[in-house]
């Protein structure tokens, strides 16, 4: 039993709602069914408008915004929480809520979901290659030159400042005191990168997703993509990997690549497209299916449609790079295929399909790696330890 706790959720909701603003509505209800009093403010992209007035005017205040610090401090003034928990502040929130945080004497604590803070596409990824070269760098002009951010010099510049600003100020390192982070790989890359945070202040907690049930023993001979279609999501990989094995696909999602996919479905009709589906129809379709393939060529955190599909049992056929290899297991819930390869993907696919009669094992450890590491009671109690340590740490004495 952990003792009740009043927590603040803070967070600035995206323009397309994504991965993010599901797990920040995903922790509010769970730890709300378990108890804990939480209440959440939230700043909304969708408020800035296209004009270059409002851009500008939001990329100036991603530095240090007063009104976003002045609503956050009525808040703490009247639900007086325990302690702050931060998922995304850019660009409404701004870093000005750590220094009202640490005024009010409330322990601050951010989830990072993405590499923000030291790249400004927050992908570590540019021109279909990683790239690492904002990491180290105090003022990495290079995000800048590159337009990283919406292909915009102007609001690379605003991401960059943001970051850098915050740097010499200390405000990484000082004025928050927990950095939650979804893996070993993702803790690494923070750690020794140009914030310069201590490592006591960064601790590892993945996502979690509810659970969807095991999925049927007799699967169909397909098998599913499902999320973003764009190039860093490897798309294209994985549509020219059915050339070298001519196996059913089944795609769901949207993205800047859809074009791209109909026109595959036009050329092979063991593709097909599926369009954009709703999370009821998507399962359906993976508890049915042979295995989920996850093409990504870039270093993804912990997606929800990994979680997802492990809570089906079903297996995972994932690209090598390091934070995958982290969570997946080669041959033991799925098999790694080598990262941007799409005839090493189609080999491994047709590995699967010529050991039908093992798969078994695939889908009964696919399952117990769900209920091992990603249910939602493990996750409340990761969540719980997390907070009361800090606050017991950080908070008012």
């Amino acid at each position: 039993m952990y003792k009740n706790t009043r927590i603040l959720q803070l967070h600035n909701k995206y323009q397309q709602y994504g991965g993010e603003d599901t797990v920040v509505l995903s922790e509010y209800h769970l730890l709300k069914k378990n108890g804990q009093q939480v209440e959440q403010l939230f700043f909304d992209n969708r408020n800035i408008s296209s004009s270059i007035y409002d851009k500008l005017k939001a990329g100036l205040s991603s530095v240090f915004s007063f009104s976003s610090a002045k609503k956050v401090e009525q808040k703490i003034i009247q639900f007086k929480p325990d302690i702050i928990h931060v998922h995304n502040f850019f660009p409404l929130l701004s870093p000005s809520i750590f220094y009202i945080a640490k005024k009010n004497k409330i322990p601050i604590i951010i989830t990072i979901h993405n590499y923000r803070l030291i790249c400004a596409n927050a992908l570590l990824y540019r021109n279909k290659h990683i790239c690492e070269d904002c990491v180290h760098k105090l003022i990495p002009l290079s995000g800048i030159l590159h337009k990283c951010y919406r292909s915009s010099f102007i609001q690379s510049a605003a991401v960059t400042i943001m970051s850098s600003f915050h740097k010499i100020l200390g405000t990484w390192k000082n004025k928050v005191n927990m950095y939650i982070v979804l893996t070993e790989f993702g803790k690494n890359k923070f750690i020794k990168s140009s914030l310069n945070l201590p490592i006591s202040k960064v601790i590892v907690k993945p996502n979690f997703a509810e659970d969807f049930g095991f999925g049927n023993n007799r699967r169909e001979d397909y098998y599913v993509f499902f999320g973003r279609l764009s190039e860093e999501k490897g798309i294209d990989i994985l549509l020219e990997s059915v050339k070298f094995y001519n196996y059913k696909l089944k795609i769901m999602g949207d993205g800047p690549l859809r074009e791209l996919v109909q026109q595959k479905v036009i050329d092979n009709s063991n593709i097909e497209y599926l369009g954009f589906k709703d999370k009821d129809f998507i399962i359906s379709q993976l508890k049915n299916s042979r295995g989920l393939i996850v093409p990504s060529i870039w270093y993804e955190g912990l997606p929800l449609s990994i979680i997802e599909t492990l809570s089906t049992g079903t297996p995972i056929i994932f690209s090598d790079i390091p934070s995958f290899m982290e969570i997946l297991t080669n041959n033991y819930n799925g098999f790694h295929f080598k990262t941007d390869d799409s005839n090493d993907l189609a080999q491994k696919v047709k590995q699967m399909d010529v050991n039908i009669e093992n798969l078994n094992y695939l889908y009964l450890n696919a399952r117990q790696t769900y209920l091992e590491k990603y249910t939602p009671e493990k996750n409340y109690d990761d969540l719980m330890n997390i907070y009361q340590n800090v606050i017991h740490k950080y908070g008012k004495k």
